[in-house]
């Protein structure tokens, strides 16, 4: 068997097992494409939140680029922390919303197969070895079918409503018919197995084609097969439509509204080409899929909104608690402060202790030492004079803190003056702050 054996085995027994049990080929592609969506439901589940959580992050997006504007390395640094954050991969959005698209073709040639593929769904080389005895049954009949172009594709398609017209007689004829290596044929599926392709008077098997339009009278069957394309791109457009109304682009983001807009458009004009070229069960099925990505788009909103609302109020509340914990915490640290009680933290390092300490030790000897020279300065006699020489502007000791205005007129005292000087400027303020500094008001 080969990939694509593999790939549509499981399809092709469901399809050939719900038309078993309804006998109408429309309702069984509409049964598959229920259960297709059932299926994927987990997986589409996964994508839709991951995109409302994606746009509900927005604001905090548009905030971190205009922080990190013009640094394009920091804004994706900070872009994949704040998705790390909020458990979010911004891929898997996209990848999960595509997985139906790589169904079609394995289900495509399902449709274009009915007797290999459905029909002999578990051996499909016994059922290519019915087609060909088919075919050579026919064409003694004067049944001339196609060998190129886009009709030979669907020649298993033709056969099977020639076979559905005349089974007793394709069955008799094949009943000691062998393949090419001479061994009986396997008629056990199309015994038991009579597929009607026809449902509500259409042919789902065939494709619209434009010169029925100018026959007349007009049959309910030309005009369904043209119905399809339009029903289909129809509610394909409403998907589209639902869809971007239930997950909006934020405002001001122009790029991403111009890619919805262009799919919103692009979506249907490739649903209304792929089923007038593709028979009619491809527009069923397309149909379905459509409706029931609908229904689910609907209800998924509306759980993952609810469950997104709890998870934003509580994420709130545990911000809005710490913000209130810290500040607490921050005016408790201010008041034991001004009184002097602040307590060392259990996680202070060693060395951060050590550098305290000595800091404290510093200011007590600093503290001794402007205590002993104010002792001297009394004993000396000596007062600070309000304004000193020296000062300039609000610098008290612009020029020097030893500073003697008549040092060279008065040599002989000089040294003395300087000394006690010296000794009066020690530990005063050098900025006199009841004096303003130039051009302030």
């Amino acid at each position: 068997m080969s990939i694509w054996e593999y790939l549509s085995w499981p399809f092709a027994k469901l399809m050939a097992w719900y038309y078993s049990l309804t006998g109408n080929y429309g309702l069984t592609l509409v049964l598959f494409s229920l259960t297709i969506n059932l299926v994927l439901a987990p997986f589409m589940a996964k994508s839709k939140k991951s995109t409302m959580r994606t746009t509900r992050l927005q604001p905090r997006i548009q905030e971190l680029q205009k922080r990190h504007q013009g640094n394009q390395q920091q804004l994706n640094a900070e872009m994949q922390k704040l998705y790390r954050e909020e458990g979010i991969n911004p891929a898997s959005g996209c990848l999960w919303s595509l997985l139906p698209m790589f169904l079609l073709l394995p289900i495509y040639r399902i449709v274009i197969m009915p007797i290999s593929r459905m029909m002999y769904a578990s051996n499909p080389r016994a059922g290519e070895a019915v087609v060909e005895a088919m075919k050579e049954f026919f064409t003694r009949q004067g049944v001339e079918f196609a060998s190129s172009g886009r009709s030979s594709f669907y020649v298993q398609i033709e056969l099977t409503n020639l076979f559905h017209q005349s089974r007793d007689a394709v069955l008799n004829a094949l009943g000691s018919a062998v393949d090419s290596a001479g061994n009986a044929l396997d008629l056990g599926p199309l015994k038991s197995i009579d597929m009607d392709l026809s449902c509500l008077g259409i042919d789902l098997g065939a494709t619209p084609q434009v010169s029925t339009l100018w026959t007349f009278p007009w049959t309910w069957a030309a005009i369904g097969l043209f119905l399809i394309p339009i029903v289909s791109a129809l509610f394909s457009w409403l998907s589209m439509t639902l869809t971007t109304k239930l997950n909006p682009q934020p405002a001001g983001n122009d790029q991403s509204k111009g890619m919805m807009k262009g799919m919103n458009l692009m979506m249907p004009l490739m649903s209304l080409w792929f089923c007038f070229i593709m028979p009619a069960a491809m527009g069923v099925y397309w149909i379905a899929n459509s409706l029931f990505g609908m229904v689910r788009e609907i209800i998924l909103t509306k759980i993952f909104k609810k469950k997104l609302d709890e998870e934003d109020a509580i994420r709130e509340a545990s911000r809005s608690e710490r913000e209130r914990e810290l500040e607490a915490k921050r005016l408790e640290t201010e008041r034991l402060r001004a009184e002097g009680r602040t307590e060392m933290n259990v996680n202070t390092s060693k060395k951060k202790i050590q550098a305290n300490e000595k800091q404290k030790s510093d200011e007590r000897k600093a503290a001794l030492d402007r205590a002993d020279r104010a002792a001297r300065r009394e004993r000396l006699g000596i007062q600070e004079a309000e304004k000193p020489a020296s000062q300039v502007g609000n610098r008290r000791y612009a020029r020097g803190r030893a500073y003697v205005e008549d040092r060279y007129t008065n040599p002989e005292e000089a040294e003395e003056a300087t000394a006690k000087a010296a000794l009066a400027s020690e530990d005063a303020p050098a900025i006199d702050e009841s004096v303003e500094e130039p051009g302030e008001v």
